[in-house]
């Protein structure tokens, strides 16, 4: 089967969203009181969107969209047949959407997950992001969801509590949290 990463229609991702996998429904259902997939396909064309076709068919959409300056949010979700378009996803991350938004200015780029969503949680892992946090009862039921994120080297050097977006955009990406129980010194620098 072939994948193909294009950019992102509001046609494809409509589609997408209506034809959800599970695990990306019950995320997408308990972060928002009401939601149709024209209304989600419209807010996740913000920023850069793509999607992910097998053999022609819009499988799953991902991006990242900025929410203030050097601040972005990643997101993706997918139909049932995403999970063979993820490989794909993960090499255009690494070549393609980490180096666009590192140079849009990105100091730090979050992803939330479900924290049941078993699946989400160790891709991001394999994405390079690092976990910082739970968020207890972030979903509208109550539900926790977990913090992850990718943060650009400062001026003074790299720490251990900062993972430089471009490392994070690069194939040799990869947590540096290894216990992924560390959630202090998270926030961007200034580089004055």
């Amino acid at each position: 089967m072939t994948t193909r990463i294009i950019p992102a229609t509001l046609r494809d991702l409509s589609y997408i969203a209506a034809n959800l996998r599970p695990e990306d429904r019950t995320e997408i259902d308990c972060q928002f009181d009401e939601w149709s997939p024209a209304l989600l396909a419209l807010t996740a064309l913000q920023g850069f969107a793509y999607v992910a076709e097998l053999n022609g068919n819009p499988e799953a959409g991902f991006g990242a969209a900025e929410q203030r300056g050097g601040l972005w949010i990643a997101w993706s979700w997918g139909t049932r047949r995403m999970r063979r378009c993820v490989p794909g996803i993960t090499e255009f991350f690494h070549a393609v959407l980490g180096p666009q938004v590192a140079a849009r200015g990105a100091f730090r780029v979050e992803a939330r997950a479900l924290a049941t969503n078993e699946l989400a949680l160790r891709w991001l892992g394999r994405l390079g992001a690092t976990q910082r946090c739970r968020l207890p009862g972030y979903g509208r039921n109550g539900e926790d969801f977990l913090l992850y994120d990718w943060t650009r080297m400062s001026d003074f050097g790299e720490s251990l509590n900062h993972v430089p977006f471009s490392k994070a955009a690069g194939a040799e990406a990869a947590a540096t949290d290894t216990d992924h129980c560390r959630q202090g010194g998270a926030g961007a620098r200034s580089s004055t």
